[in-house]
């Protein structure tokens, strides 16, 4: 595995600790709960075929920035 496929795998398992946080168990219902689609949201908490755009939607459903985001445990 390259060092970007690893930094993708590392931003996925942030946004689903994030999620479980914010009292999500189940990465679909969190997806269901804010329009995003079950499979995409699934993606992203994988590190799999994300961009940048579906990574600031997610954030800003979190009311979380940027800088915020890469600040804690990166």
């Amino acid at each position: 595995m390259n060092s970007e496929d690893e930094l993708l795998k590392a931003i996925g398992k942030r946004l689903k600790e994030i999620r479980i946080q914010k009292g999500y168990s189940s990465y679909e219902a969190f997806a269901l709960d804010h329009d995003l689609g079950r499979m995409q949201y699934w993606r992203l908490e994988r590190g799999v075929n994300m961009t940048m755009k579906s990574l600031i939607r997610v954030l800003e459903i979190h009311q979380m920035t940027l800088q915020e985001f890469f600040s804690e445990g990166f």
